[in-house]
Parts: structure tokens; sequence; C-alpha cells
């Protein structure tokens, strides 16, 4: 990705009792996400945690879902007529409370 693009994130915190499918989230929720989408998605990236700091700690995230637009308005203009089908769609693949980070790449 380039400088001044839109990154949005949208992590999943760890813990006790959270569940999380990886396959699900992989295979069908970001290729859905990317269909409903379009051309206004310019990249996208799925990370899972692995650990945290301290060696041997836990993840602080479970995993991190990232999609690259030119603009924030590409962005809320793609998302929001698909925010209700998208969301709806979270309890096939996860409990966890979600948080989102729009932020831009700075290099």
């Amino acid at each position: 990705m380039k400088k001044g693009m839109i990154k949005v994130s949208v992590l999943y915190p760890n813990g006790d009792g959270k569940t999380f499918d990886m396959n699900y989230y992989c295979n069908k929720h970001v290729p859905m996400v990317a269909g409903l989408l379009g051309s206004s998605v310019k990249g996208a990236s799925v990370e899972k945690g692995l650990g945290g700091g301290d060696p041997g700690s836990p993840a602080p995230y479970a995993a991190m879902g990232n999609l690259y637009f030119e603009t924030v308005q590409e962005f809320e203009n793609s998302f929001g007529p698909n925010a209700e089908t998208i969301m709806a769609d979270i309890p096939n693949y996860t409990n966890i409370e979600l948080t989102i980070l729009i932020s831009e790449v700075m290099i």
C-alpha cells in the first residue's frame, strides 16, 4: 500500500471465553465484504494473533482484518449501504466485540 491511503482495521481483542473462526473469516466473511464493497477496496489482509510482547504471553488480539481505500469517502460510500449485511455476519465467526480503527498510511 502507498502513503496517503486509508486503512480500515478491524481488531478482535483476545480473552477468556472469546472465540474466532479464522477459516470462516478468511473464506466466507472477507470475500463477502470485498464483493459488497467492490472496486473501492484497493487491498486487504488478515492477520492471526500469535503472541504478546513478552515471550510466551498470549496475543492481545485474536485477529485483525485490514482493508485499504484511496479516501475515507470511498470507504464510507461503499461501507454505508452494506453495513447491515456485513455486521449481521459477525456472529457467524466470532463472539468478540470488535474495534475499528481508520488510519492513514504514512510510509
